[in-house]
């Protein structure tokens, strides 16, 4: 019997790798139609996931990645907020 391993957890995988994706890479490599609703999903599930801005050293351009990040002090003081309400 084998296991089939979701699209999102593929990402997440991939991601707490220290893998940086962009959506267009996402979508590619592991087939998500919806990249922002896997994202959301990862985020709901605990992942501190951060879309920066970068901007290419060969061409100049300006794209976003998905990385695992730490979150600040505030944003986990705002969810303890949220959870006790």
């Amino acid at each position: 019997m084998t296991t089939k391993t979701t699209q999102a957890a593929k990402v997440a995988t991939a991601l707490v790798n220290g893998a940086e994706l962009t959506a267009k890479q996402i979508a590619s490599r592991y087939g998500v139609k919806n990249v922002r609703a896997v994202i959301n999903k990862l985020r709901s599930e605990g992942l501190s996931i951060y879309l920066n801005k970068r901007v290419s050293s060969f061409d100049g351009e300006t794209y976003m990645k998905y990385m695992i990040g730490t979150p600040t002090r505030a944003v986990v003081a705002a969810g303890y907020k949220a959870l006790a309400v």
